[in-house]
Formats: C-alpha cells, structure tokens, sequence
C-alpha cells in the first residue's frame, strides 16, 4: 500500500505555507477539486477571504476549480458583483449607500452585467499575484503567467501572459495535448496515480506520447 497523501487534510507537508484548498472553503458557491493548492507565506488558509474578491454568493455566479491546481501566492479571482452598472448614464452604485438614494434606485445586484461562471480546469498553474476576471474558463493544463490579468478564456494547455493575458505559447504538441485531455490523468484512482507518476515527471515528451496513445488503445 502507498502513502498517499490526504486530500483531506488542511496542510498537506511540514512547511505550513501551502492548504489543500477545498479544506479552507465554506462558501457554498465555491468548489475546489481533490490535490489542488494554494501557497502563501502569511496566511494561505484564508485565501476565501482575501483571494476570492467581491464574492456574494446571492449574486449568483460560482467559482469552481478543478483538481491538481497551483495556485501560488496572491492569485485573486474577481467575482462579478465586483462589477459596476454599465446599462445607464451613471455608473455610480447610489443604491448601496442606502437612505433615499436606495428607495429612489433599482436594487444594486439586479442592475450588473451577469459574466457567468469562473471555471478553472484540472492541473493548471496559476503565478504569482495574477487576476482572473469574472467569467473566465482556463482550461486543463493551462498557465497564466506571474502578475497577469486573465480578462479572456484560456485554452487548455496553454501559456498566456501580459495584461490583459495574452497566448504565449501552447506547452506541447496538438497531439499530445489531445491525448492528456482525453486520458484525464486526474481522475485516476489514487493507487492507479501513484504508479502514474513517473510518466507524468517525464520529460522526454515524445515518449509520454507513445505511452498515452498506447494506453488509450488498449
């Protein structure tokens, strides 16, 4: 039997800067996959309060990560009630501020531009101090680059970067990132992926290749 380690538990190794993330989050509009991380030196267990921005939850958009994320220090995800009314000549939110300004506007939240879902996939990397805009869907393997601001979707296996991020470059061949995404490593059984590893660590890629498309064929 392996000693795998536990998904289920806050901090995961003895240097007490990073949490497996899903342990750290009660708000019922954010889910996080099994293995995914987030690392930060001060505090990383209160990354729901300080790296998911403007989250209000009866606004009605959701942020879901996928497993086997990096997610390193200072990353924040921008939800859309971070917006401001942009359907009127004002976009000042009188509302908010109450009293007769409040009975004389539409409700606050009713009156934003709704971007969807922040949809983050399986195994990507986030660097350090990037933002994610509301409504963006970064893909499997996918990397945005230290300090950049996500404001479009980004394809899976890509690296992007700039602000607004912008591709850089795809990490492997179409092919090879064509059998990742149909192999779904990150879904295996915990046991099946501990013997995985070595595959997955490989840096001759054409060899990685040849053993996808072998298993995919069996």
């Amino acid at each position: 039997m392996h000693n795998i380690p536990n998904p289920g538990v806050v901090f995961p190794n003895e240097y007490g800067t990073t949490v497996f993330l899903k342990n750290v989050i009660s708000a019922p509009n954010i889910t996080v996959g099994d293995y995914t991380y987030y690392d930060d030196p001060v505090d990383p267990a209160a990354f729901e309060r300080n790296n998911v921005l403007f989250n209000w939850p009866e606004f009605g958009d959701h942020l879901a990560i996928g497993k086997f994320c990096s997610i390193a220090s200072g990353v924040k995800f921008i939800m859309g009630s971070a917006n401001h009314r942009l359907s009127s000549a004002s976009t000042y939110p009188f509302h908010v501020f109450g009293g007769f300004w409040a009975q004389r506007t539409p409700p606050h939240l009713s009156q934003l531009p709704f971007k969807g879902d922040t949809l983050v996939g399986n195994d990507a990397w986030l660097g350090r101090e990037c933002v994610v805009m509301p409504g963006v869907t970064i893909g499997d393997g996918a990397i945005v680059a230290a300090y950049s601001v996500a404001a479009r979707n980004v394809e899976p296996c890509t690296v992007v970067g700039g602000n607004p991020a912008r591709p850089i470059k795809k990490r492997f061949s179409q092919e090879l990132i064509d059998l990742l995404l149909r192999f779904r490593w990150w879904d295996f059984p915990p046991e099946k992926l501990a013997d995985f590893l070595p595959v997955l660590c490989q840096e001759n890629l054409e060899e990685v290749r040849e053993i996808l498309r072998e298993m995919l064929e069996r």
